[in-house]
């Protein structure tokens, strides 16, 4: 293995694409310590601490918008919000695609289409950000949870419109860091923010643990006893392997090529295989999913301020507690809503990227068939059966796996943060976006007649 890892920097071309991958990254971690002048770091670090304590609010969303949008709220950085609002509105457009036909016309125009959708997509990212960046603030300043993170002195309307300005500038690097890893670098840069993100946590996570055991050992009972120490191991070693299972999983449809006659050879009759995945959509439902469930924590938290001090005080009260249903982690409602979001994009983003009728239709011209069904319409309807199907299998366990921090927090240990890394969601991340990026490598190993990572040694 380290002979195919040195192979790696061998190769001139591949070597600049890590180097400039790395640089692009690290820029990105030094952007943190660029800090709002405004914030209140010793609120914000009280909000976040409470989330971890299982008291979600204000500070249970800025975990969530931390873990899913390459961010880090408590230190007030100026990119406070990641690359959340370039997923919104990628969503946004994804969505639109599909109902407005000027857009869907843009998307089968290949590469000329994609790049006017995705300038398109870039315009609409500063306006979402805009008004994000806008009500975080806002919502900051007034004290969404009970707790004001703005500091005395610089909660005027100036202030206010200062902040939306940088962060949304904040947001527009990060999206150009990101066109650059795809363009010039190696893996999906979005994806490598994401996962950079979450895994500039892990040191902070592992010394909360490592103090904890130091200051009251592993005494069965204790915050920090062995038994818990060992359940959370057993369900990282054993998130890492289902998601991989899952994640390299497929079903494989028979394929039979025609025979014909060239002069005197007889060509074709050979027996292939048509690989479906089982996790056709990755993790795009889950962040899309968290995306969305902020919606309603921002609106039903604004509308219960609004309503604050007037004569309708029920209504005030009412629209705080569904804004408190909707907190990232805070019991059954989320959850479900949780569930329902990530199957509707796990088979909406597998409609959308998986078409069984041009896939029948590639086949009946390259003289290929699935045994058992006619060309054409009989085989692309047994491509969309089996692909619901398989989709079903998908969406469950993701649906398992972004629920499993709210469980672990809930029942084993009431540090949300570490339920969220070790839980599972983060762990899909990481171990997703590391198989593709292992992948590439592989690919541009394999295409230089370089043996690659994922081959066996012989």
């Amino acid at each position: 293995m380290l002979a195919k890892l040195l192979t790696v920097f061998r190769v001139p071309e591949l070597r600049r694409k890590i180097i400039l991958t790395v640089v692009l990254l690290a820029v990105y971690r030094l952007g943190f310590h660029i800090t709002l002048p405004f914030i209140d770091h010793e609120t914000v670090g009280q909000a976040v601490n409470n989330a971890a304590s299982g008291k979600g609010g204000l500070g249970g969303l800025l975990q969530v918008v931390s873990v899913f949008s390459a961010s880090d709220l408590q230190n007030g950085s100026v990119f406070g919000l990641g690359i959340m609002p370039y997923i919104t509105a990628s969503i946004v457009f994804q969505l639109l695609a599909t109902v407005y036909p000027p857009l869907e016309q843009l998307q089968k125009e290949g590469e000329s289409g994609r790049r006017r959708l995705n300038e398109y997509t870039r315009y609409a990212t500063v306006v979402v950000c805009l008004l994000q960046s806008f009500f975080l603030l806002r919502t900051m300043s007034a004290g969404g949870s009970g707790q004001a993170v703005i500091l005395t002195g610089y909660d005027g309307f100036h202030w206010l419109l200062f902040g939306t300005l940088v962060m949304t500038a904040g947001t527009v690097f990060l999206m150009w860091i990101g066109e650059q890893i795809d363009a010039y670098g190696i893996g999906n840069g979005i994806s490598l923010l994401i996962m950079a993100g979450i895994l500039a946590r892990m040191p902070d996570i592992v010394s909360t643990w490592v103090n904890g055991i130091a200051d009251g050992g592993v005494q069965i009972g204790t915050q920090f006893g062995i038994e818990k120490l060992l359940v959370m191991a057993f369900v990282f070693v054993t998130v890492i392997a289902v998601v991989v299972f899952i994640t390299q999983g497929q079903r494989r449809i028979p394929i039979q090529s025609a025979k014909h006659v060239r002069g005197r050879r007889v060509m074709g009759g050979n027996r292939q295989w048509l690989p479906l995945r089982v996790n056709q959509s990755g993790v795009m439902p889950i962040i899309f999913s968290s995306s969305l469930l902020m919606i309603p924590f921002f609106v039903f938290s604004q509308l219960g301020r609004a309503f604050m001090g007037q004569e309708g005080s029920r209504w005030a009260e009412g629209l705080a507690y569904i804004g408190d249903c909707f907190s990232p982690g805070q019991g059954f409602v989320y959850s479900l809503g949780y569930i329902i979001l990530i199957y509707f994009f796990c088979y909406f983003w597998t409609a959308i990227t998986f078409n069984p009728k041009d896939m029948a239709e590639n086949l009946k011209d390259n003289g290929s068939f699935i045994p058992g069904y006619r060309p054409g319409g009989r085989t692309a309807a047994h491509l969309e059966q089996v692909m619901l199907r398989i989709t079903y299998v998908g969406a469950a366990f993701l649906a398992v796996v972004a629920v499993i921090p709210t469980v672990i927090s809930n029942t084993i240990t009431n540090d949300f943060v570490t339920a969220s890394f070790f839980g599972g969601t983060g762990l899909l991340i990481i171990v997703s976006v590391a198989l593709d990026l292992v992948q590439k490598i592989d690919s541009h190993l394999v295409m230089r007649n370089y043996p690659g990572l994922l081959d066996s040694d012989k």
